[in-house]
C-alpha cells in the first residue's frame, strides 16, 4: 500500500537491466499486463514511455482514485487493504500519484493496445475507454493507441475455447506488428 511505487520502479529497473545486460533489444522491448497488471502498464508508460516499443493493457485498472471512491463496484471495499481508502487524505494522494489516468501528460507514448470487456464488473469498459481518449489527446508521438472493447466479454475475456484464442492471437499479432515481423 504505502510502497506501491516500488512496483512500477522495480518493473522499469528490470527492463533497463535486461537491456543493459543485452538480454533484450532496446528497440523491441514490450510490456503486457491485465487488470492490476494493466495498472502497472499504465504507470510505466507514464513514467518511461520511451522504454517500450509496444504495450498491451488488458482490462486495465487505470482510474484508481475514481474507481476506489465508488463503493458500489464489486471488490472495491475489499481492496482498501491493498490500495487504501481514498476517503482518507493520505491514501487519496498516494493513489493519485500513480493512477495512470490522472498522470497522463503531453509526451510521446509508445504504441498501445488496450483491451476491455463490455460486461466487466471489475474494470468497467469506460475506465480503459476514457484512459485511451486521454492518452490520444496528449500523444506527442506518431504511435497509435488502440482500443478494443469486446462487446460479449467480461473481466476474464472472451469465453469459449476459440474465442479466447482469438484474443490471444490479437495480442500476439500486435506484438509481431510492433516488432516489424508482419504488416
Amino acid at each position: 500500500m504505502e510502497d506501491k511505487m516500488n512496483t512500477f520502479n522495480d518493473f522499469i529497473d528490470c527492463a533497463e537491466a535486461m537491456v543493459k545486460q543485452k538480454y533484450a533489444d532496446p528497440k523491441r522491448l514490450y510490456a503486457w499486463g491485465g487488470s492490476a497488471g494493466g495498472l502497472l502498464m499504465g504507470a510505466v508508460v507514464n513514467m518511461r514511455p520511451e522504454l517500450w516499443n509496444g504495450v498491451i493493457a488488458d482490462v486495465p485498472f487505470v482510474d484508481v482514485v475514481t474507481t476506489m471512491l465508488d463503493e458500489s463496484i464489486p471488490l472495491t471495499t475489499g481492496e482498501f487493504e491493498e490500495w487504501g481508502d481514498p476517503k482518507e487524505k493520505e491514501a487519496y494522494y498516494r493513489m493519485l500519484s500513480y493512477s495512470p489516468y490522472d498522470n497522463v501528460k503531453d509526451q510521446a507514448y509508445p504504441a498501445m493496445l488496450v483491451g476491455s470487456g463490455f460486461h466487466d464488473s471489475q474494470v468497467q469498459y469506460w475506465e480503459p475507454a476514457k484512459w485511451v481518449q486521454r492518452l490520444r489527446e496528449h500523444q506527442q508521438g506518431e504511435q497509435p493507441i488502440l482500443l478494443h472493447v469486446n462487446m460479449e466479454a467480461g473481466h476474464g475475456g472472451a469465453s469459449g475455447r476459440f474465442e479466447s484464442l482469438k484474443e490471444v492471437a490479437r495480442n500476439y499479432a500486435f506484438l509481431l506488428w510492433r516488432a516489424g515481423l508482419v504488416e
